[in-house]
């Protein structure tokens, strides 16, 4: 005897039915990235299998999906592979796992929209993301008056009080708390930012694989939790625009990424620093190139950042490519820094990727 289970591109692969009763049935949410430009959205379905308890990564299988309604293939050959690559409990939902995947062609090569699958790793490079967004309710930013604009920015970084921060927002980011740290991720805090509307969270990971892997889904826990209050996340960095499409003198959204190397940590010294400042320098436009979308408009010079064109580093300054913390100076040159360059629709995994490859490029010896 078989029993169906929901297979590639929403048909069916047939498995042996369970063989105790002891068996549990599970809701996967298999979550991946699809292949829209410039930036790419997050995707999930579920599929139901049975174990005896929680299930380990190894005990996920491939599945599939449609890849034509995706931009990531053609009708004529759709099917596009899911691998599993990171596995998290879901606590809005009985025996709930969410199971981050990679993407994979069908001869079992990446897929081109697979930004996960060809970059460096190193779980000894330590990351954290700083990431903005804007609530969006009605197609202004949360607060916003209808057809015009707040007060100006000032009170609401760090607010507190309906008049800066209204009446959800906090509800809404108090749960995403609960539900990254139920998950197991590790979201090192919140605050609500400088723009109306505007706020972040920190996750802190080991590893450029593993960090992104929460980032992406602690970004899809956001995004779930905002559909129950009719609101969306605005990812992209600058959305706020005035008359022919100019930047009006709101601060735009970043994904601050601290960095930090075992040899960092526990050698660094001038020399290293130097030299590793040098080689960031070195490949600015290759940064540039994964560090977010319509980056032009955040990175002008204002607003805490520096022109998109140059690149800078200095002790505490915000607006600088790199802030180099008065911590790392006073440890000899040791610690961590904060590059402040990539915006709050980048991706992660891109991201961490080409910081640890121009880390990688600087000799340790």
């Amino acid at each position: 005897m078989l029993s169906a289970q929901g297979g590639m591109a929403g048909g069916f692969i047939f498995t042996h039915p369970p063989t105790t009763s002891l068996m549990a049935k599970y809701k996967l949410e298999y979550i991946w990235l699809d292949g829209y430009q410039p930036l790419a959205s997050l995707r999930s379905k579920t599929q139901i299998k049975e174990y005896a308890s929680f299930p380990k990564l190894a005990d996920l299988p491939d599945w599939g999906f449609d890849g034509s309604s995706t931009q990531q293939a053609e009708g004529k050959s759709s099917d596009v592979v899911l691998k599993p690559v990171a596995v998290f409990p879901d606590s809005t939902r009985k025996n709930g796992v969410l199971v981050m995947c990679e993407t994979y062609l069908h001869t079992g090569t990446p897929h081109p929209s697979n930004s996960r699958g060809t970059i460096p790793d190193d779980p000894d490079t330590w990351f954290g993301f700083e990431q903005e967004y804007f609530f969006y309710k009605d197609g202004a930013p949360l607060g916003f008056p209808v057809g015009g604009y707040p007060s100006p920015q000032g009170p609401y970084y760090t607010g507190v009080g309906y008049k800066n921060v209204g009446n959800v927002a906090r509800e809404i980011v108090e749960k995403h708390i609960d539900l990254c740290l139920e998950a197991g991720i590790n979201l090192e805090g919140i605050n609500a930012e400088v723009a109306k509307g505007q706020w972040e969270f920190q996750i802190f990971g080991k590893g450029s694989k593993s960090a992104a892997d929460q980032m992406w889904v602690a970004r899809y826990l956001l995004t779930r939790l905002c559909e129950g209050y009719g609101i969306d996340i605005e990812w992209r960095c600058k959305p706020i625009l005035g008359a022919f499409n100019q930047a009006l003198d709101w601060n735009g959204s970043g994904m601050h990424a601290n960095f930090s190397t075992k040899h960092m940590r526990e050698v660094g010294g001038k020399d290293y620093f130097e030299k590793l400042m040098a080689a960031f320098s070195k490949h600015m436009d290759e940064h540039i190139a994964v560090y977010g979308p319509e980056n032009h408009l955040r990175l002008t010079g204002l607003h805490e950042t520096q022109s998109i064109d140059k690149f800078t580093y200095g002790v505490a300054d915000r607006g600088a490519s790199i802030r180099v913390p008065h911590s790392f100076i006073n440890a000899g040159y040791k610690g961590y820094l904060e590059d402040r360059r990539p915006n709050s629709a980048a991706d992660p995994y891109l991201v961490a990727g080409r910081i640890l490859k121009t880390i990688l490029t600087v000799p340790t010896k």
